[in-house]
């Protein structure tokens, strides 16, 4: 996230003069080794929960070193150095710990101890109950104007369709890493995660003694909203029925390099209870201390600590989905760390237009791979931050949660598919996947383009129930229609406001290949296209660019 300069030297001052009164910062304590006598990866049940084991035996992952704790050994005799232990991560095969720079001089020439990283200025945060903005997001939130604003959002993504086929997540776990879920457990669009019991686990990594969550900023709320919210009339995103753990990583008082390991600590918490996604509105690369800042060539998706712990998380099975970086006008101009992630799917924003938002990243990676991969709905998104209502807000943080939404409806429809299948056919699915850029990578995704291919990957025959309509958005002038299985079908192009436009009968030779239209003329705007065979009926809404 940016950081206002002129903050940052001053943060800096008061971290150096409370460092010599004080003398305690965290640091990461990296281990050469991983020695252990307590487990073993034949007996993976022994440091594993079922759920993990099980989404690994789905995914055909088998299990490794860096499933298994850090030693007892080393922790032991860490412990009896530092002022105090924060957490061990698995993953990385280090520890968080305070202690001063002393302590951490004699521990760096320990045989077993491979590096000593300075992550964070000062100890742990006080604990706050107050909100305060954790910047993601590129245009301040404006109270709704429209109960059915959040329509356009989902039906670029065909929500419509996955809801009418019975698919919102269900039994899907979703993890949302942020920087605080305030409100969300009293806001009315959010109560059925409680009442239900789906909010299965709640974590603090930036005060990792505590559970309590629903504090310190909204924009979690929000992100939390785009994935799980359900009140009609009001909003309803598009994976109401998943179940949830909740993870603040993200301090939004400073910006130190801790909140990516806090980050890869939230994962082995979501792995260990099994998630089968997990959604990350959050970016680094300029921090409070200069000499933590990453440079564009760092965007590899190996040197970033929380791009190594994303991409780790990928190789376990998990679904990543990230957002891109707000800096698209800006100097640094591309993506954000963890987007440059092998195997994760970073997410930028579009327009109401369908173009690329002016603040959205733009790719490619330091080593030349595509990012964005994926792009949803970015400017005056819908979504629920207070108890008030819906409002809107902007920035790929909220385009996040809308992909990771599909993906879970997608997959619940789809449950053998592995984690990397679903992200291929969700970029396979993209409005211009046969031509990918560095704005908006494979474009925008659809339930209906993505289950469509499913289905032609599987080779089944199967009848066409629901209308598919292509492309939408459309930029040409030739429209396809697959609906039905007969030799004909009357199609009715209506305007927003309920206008005939005019209508036609369609008749195809091949029952096996698209009804197609000419629509030469057609000025831009959003249309209705009502669909009719026999007396069965359906309407799709149509975007002209």
């Amino acid at each position: 996230m940016v950081q206002n300069k002129f903050r940052r030297l001053f943060l800096l001052l008061v971290f150096a003069c409370f460092g010599t009164v004080y003398g305690q910062d965290r640091f990461a304590i990296h281990y050469k080794y991983k020695p252990t006598q307590a487990f073993s990866l034949e007996e993976p049940e022994n440091f594993l929960s079922g759920d993990a084991l099980l989404r690994r035996d789905r995914e055909k992952i088998l299990v490794d070193s860096t499933d298994l704790p850090v030693s007892y050994q080393y922790a032991e005799e860490i412990e009896q150095r530092v002022k105090r232990v924060i957490y061990h991560s698995n993953w990385l095969n280090a520890s968080i710990v305070m202690m001063d720079q002393a302590v951490a001089d004699e521990i760096s020439s320990l045989p077993f101890v491979d590096t000593v990283l300075l992550v964070a200025r000062g100890g742990i945060p006080q604990m706050e109950t107050g909100k305060k903005s954790v910047g993601a997001e590129k245009n301040a939130a404006t109270r709704q104007k429209q109960s059915q604003a959040y329509e356009f959002q989902n039906d670029i993504l065909g929500i419509p369709q996955m809801h009418a086929e019975g698919f919102a997540g269900k039994d899907m776990k979703i993890a949302v890493f942020d920087a605080g879920f305030l409100h969300a457990d009293k806001i009315s669009g959010m109560q059925h995660l409680f009442n239900e019991n789906r909010i299965l686990a709640t974590r603090d990594f930036v005060m990792p003694f505590s559970e309590d969550v629903f504090r310190t900023d909204t924009h979690g709320t929000g992100s939390l909203s785009l994935l799980a919210a359900f009140a009609p009339n009001q909003m309803v995103a598009g994976a109401y029925e998943a179940n949830y753990i909740l993870c603040i990583t993200e301090d939004v008082r400073s910006e130190f390099r801790i909140e990516e390991y806090n980050w890869v600590k939230a994962a082995e918490f979501a792995d260990s209870l099994g998630v089968d996604i997990i959604n990350s509105s959050l970016g680094y690369y300029d921090f409070d201390d200069v000499d933590m800042d990453y440079s564009k060539e760092d965007l590899d998706g190996k040197t970033a600590v929380i791009s190594i712990g994303a991409g780790m998380a990928a190789q376990k099975g998990i679904l990543v989905v990230t957002s891109n970086g707000n800096e698209g006008n800006l100097s640094w101009r591309t993506i954000t760390a963890p987007a440059d992630a092998e195997g994760v799917l970073a997410v930028g924003a579009v327009t109401i237009n369908l173009e690329r938002a002016g603040f959205s990243s733009v790719g490619p990676t330091a080593d030349g791979r595509i990012k964005p991969e994926l792009v949803a709905f970015g400017t005056g998104v819908t979504l629920w931050r207070s108890e008030n209502g819906p409002s809107t807000s902007s920035g790929t943080s909220f385009s996040a949660p809308q992909i990771a939404a599909l993906a879970a409806g997608l997959w619940q429809a789809n449950p053998t598919l592995t984690s990397t299948e679903i992200k291929d056919f969700l970029l396979k699915s993209g409005h211009i996947s046969d031509e990918p850029n560095m704005d908006l990578g494979f474009g925008i995704p659809n339930y209906s383009r993505a289950q469509h291919g499913i289905i032609q990957s599987e080779g089944v025959e199967v009848a066409q129930e629901k209308a598919l309509i292509y492309p939408n958005p459309m930029d040409g002038n030739t429209l396809f229609i697959r609906y039905g299985t007969g030799p004909s079908c009357s199609l009715r192009l209506i305007s927003p406001g309920g206008k005939l436009l005019h209508q036609w009968q369609l008749a195809r030779s091949d029952q096996k290949e698209p009804f197609e239209i000419n629509l030469a003329g057609l000025s831009p705007g959003m249309y209705v296209v009502e669909l009719q065979v026999n007396s069965d009926a359906e309407v799709v809404k149509l975007l002209k660019r």
